[in-house]
């Protein structure tokens, strides 16, 4: 098990890990060795999920998400194959703990009456400066 927070935990056998060969550092050894990370996690079929966590974790995922509801995450930071591993599990902790906070509900305000006075103040500025950059034709004098 996993524990994400006090409520969330997620099941290990829900995550898939592969490993893949690396682009980047490593020098020869970049071609030999699978160092870097796929992680998938099935977020729609996922039964440690709660429907609102699912729904602000698909939106957050973005293009990590796939068509079919699978969160995918690359780790290729590292040289080692561990590194990458914990890294991968370290950014779905985070993801999904970043999706279970709720968002706090957003209040409409008004704009006060002094904001209100000062943003026309500033228009009537602003008209005033442009008014006396005009060029006057002969007629107009």
């Amino acid at each position: 098990m996993i524990y994400i927070t006090s409520h969330i935990s997620i099941d290990e056998r829900e995550i898939q890990q592969a490993f893949i060969r690396s682009s980047g550092p490593g020098g020869q050894n970049v071609n030999k060795v699978a160092t870097a990370v796929k992680l998938r996690f099935d977020v729609m079929n996922s039964r440690s999920l709660s429907d609102d966590v699912r729904r602000r974790l698909i939106r957050l995922a973005g293009r990590r998400m796939t068509e079919d509801g699978v969160l995918i995450i690359d780790a290729r930071r590292f040289r080692t194959q561990e590194r990458n591993r914990q890294d991968s599990m370290r950014r779905l902790v985070e993801l999904v703990r970043k999706a279970a906070e709720k968002p706090k509900p957003r209040r409409r305000t008004k704009p006060t009456l002094a904001s209100k006075r000062k943003r026309l103040e500033t228009k009537r500025h602003r008209s005033g400066i442009k008014r006396m950059r005009r060029t006057f034709s002969r007629s107009e004098i």
